[in-house]
């Protein structure tokens, strides 16, 4: 490779770092090309997977700030630069990875620090956004309905008090008696 072409390929790399959201480092060693293809094609949307000399990348990371990969960047190295969401990345790179045992995962970057392989894994294990703001905004409405009920539990029980009284009294009041004949004065004979 060129002087010239190392340069214009650290800088698109440089680039791509600074783009993405979060970076997935694997080892691709053993995959055919056939594997490869599949695998961007399961990334689709969610990421772009290049594969680049160590060497390159590792220039690439520094002019891009990103630090404490270096260790990453040994033997065969592809990374996915996720431009989506994290999870879908993640998870995509994990489910291929089971399929295909020559794909392993090395690490990652995300919001500014390295990931582990723990850690990428425990990414895709979660759900996707969307099903988490879906999560997120089917307790908020449980709680504003039990909140609800909470605010109308005293008018209600107002209400309940006020009809007991009511009958309350209307039992205990006796029906009002039937008028009573004027007393009318006793007759005096003469």
């Amino acid at each position: 490779m060129a002087r010239a072409d190392k340069a214009t390929a650290v800088a698109d790399i440089a680039e791509q770092f600074k783009a993405s959201t979060a970076t997935v480092i694997t080892e691709y060693r053993g995959l055919s090309v056939a594997n490869l293809a599949e695998l961007r094609r399961s990334l689709a949307g969610s990421a772009t997977y290049a594969v680049a000399k160590n060497t390159l990348i590792k220039r690439a990371a520094s002019e891009a700030g990103i630090e404490g990969l270096d260790e990453l960047f040994v033997g065969p190295t592809a990374i996915a630069f996720v431009s989506g969401e994290a999870v879908d990345a993640a998870k995509a790179i994990k489910t291929f990875a089971k399929d295909h045992k020559a794909l392993v995962i090395k690490g990652g970057y995300m919001d500014g620090h390295p990931l582990t392989v723990a850690e990428v894994e425990h990414i895709a294990d979660l759900e996707s956004r969307e099903v988490l703001l879906a999560k997120l905004a089917g307790a908020m409405k449980a709680n504003l309905s039990k909140a609800a009920a909470l605010f109308n539990e005293p008018a209600s029980q107002v209400a309940r008090l006020a009809a007991a009284l009511q009958e309350k009294r209307a039992l205990a009041e006796p029906a009002a008696p039937a008028e009573a004949p004027a007393e009318t004065p006793p007759e005096t004979t003469e």
